[in-house]
């Protein structure tokens, strides 16, 4: 796979997948969905935006910066980072090259993007979702109502025949991904990665502990409850996508690292026991070197967990996108430690491989965009 590196999954459906989005196939329909946690607002817990007021701004000004480029003008601006630079310009570039034209859907973001983009009404709409901690994060008449559109808008992107990409940006997403990962009944302290250089553990299982005890979800609480508890709109929408899609035979690449991990967990406890094993063999979770080889987490593990859950080998890959010498520092910062996922990033590598781009010229790719951005 041109130096990206297969986590878990058996070899076969690894070939299976190289097959699958070959040069000749069709390229994947990406959608980027864009949500907002008041979990984000706690001190200490994200590093996508170096306060908790410009944490708002963050999903408006990547979706723009994915979809308009380093160039443009772009409404919102990019939120200050301790270091590094928005994992969406990785995407970007690949986009552009690839000729891809991402679909864009707000769940209910504090600023919208000045983007092309979708945004659902009714029982599926909503604002921006409580903290974690209260044990209230969600109500449940829309997390139903997001697990029913799922389903609605699988079935219309089935009919097109294409594989889909499901990137996310939702700044305190990993904190609700352990959540929910929690709730679903995982040991997974100490696993979850985050956009932090040395990921929030110990603030995050506070969090975590607290809300699940608010909560008070009885012991048969159904994976719907869990995320109403303390998930995040993203979660229901995405899982259901990935069940629609992948039960319709078709490809799903999860782009991203913990929290498409736990998207990947919840279709799996949604999902009929009958269809697990297909599902795990449609749907793979992929994400950055920076994720799978990050020492204060491990990915490996988390998905292991999954699948002895679920009784299903979960497929996983990490683009081969490295940042060296000759980058620009904002780059380099992704190989200290900074940034390291987010926008679809490591699903987008990973696809720039498998249409026969190298990580080098990638790295390039970025570093020019890079310094377009910085004014370089």
């Amino acid at each position: 796979m041109s130096a990206a590196r297969r986590l878990c999954g058996p070899i076969d459906v690894a070939t299976a997948w190289q097959r699958a989005w070959a040069p000749d196939r069709s390229l994947p329909l990406p959608l980027l969905l864009l949500a907002a946690t008041e979990t984000a607002a706690v001190e200490g817990i994200s590093a996508a935006g170096s306060t908790p007021e410009s944490r708002r701004r963050t999903a408006a000004a990547d979706a723009e910066l994915l979809l308009y480029g380093p160039l443009a003008p772009r409404p919102h601006a990019l939120p200050p980072l301790p270091a590094g630079v928005s994992p969406a310009l990785i995407s970007h570039v690949v986009i552009e090259a690839l000729g891809l034209e991402p679909l864009v859907i707000d769940l209910g973001c504090s600023e919208a993007p000045a983007v092309p983009h979708l945004r659902p009404t009714g029982a599926a709409g909503g604002g921006v979702a409580a903290c974690l901690s209260g044990g209230a994060a969600l109500p449940p008449q829309r997390v139903e109502a997001l697990l029913q559109l799922g389903r609605r808008w699988g079935q219309r992107l089935v009919a097109r025949g294409r594989p889909l990409l499901l990137a996310e940006c939702v700044p305190g997403g990993t904190s609700t991904a352990q959540a929910l990962l929690s709730g679903l009944g995982l040991e997974v302290e100490g696993l979850v990665s985050g956009s932090l250089r040395e990921p929030a553990h110990g603030l995050k299982s506070m969090l975590v502990r607290r809300g699940l005890t608010a909560a008070r979800l009885p012991a048969e609480a159904t994976p719907a409850a869990v995320v109403a508890a303390v998930g995040d709109a993203m979660q229901p929408l995405a899982a259901s996508l990935t069940l629609t899609t992948a039960a319709a035979g078709l490809p799903v690449l999860l782009a991203g690292g913990s929290q498409m991990a736990a998207v990947l967990a919840l279709a799996l406890a949604l999902a009929p026991a009958e269809q697990r094993q297909a599902l795990s063999r449609h749907a793979a979770v992929v994400t950055t070197a920076w994720v799978a080889e990050e020492a204060g987490s491990d990915l490996e593990r988390l998905l292991a967990r999954i699948g002895e859950r679920w009784q299903v080998e979960p497929l996983a890959f990490a683009a081969g996108l490295r940042f060296g010498a000759g980058c620009h520092r904002a780059l380099r910062d992704y190989e200290r430690g900074y940034v390291k996922e987010g926008v679809g990033a490591g699903g987008l590598a990973l696809l720039w491989q498998l249409r026969g781009g190298s990580p080098a010229d990638l790295a390039a790719g970025c570093d020019r965009a890079c310094r377009q951005l910085l004014g370089e």
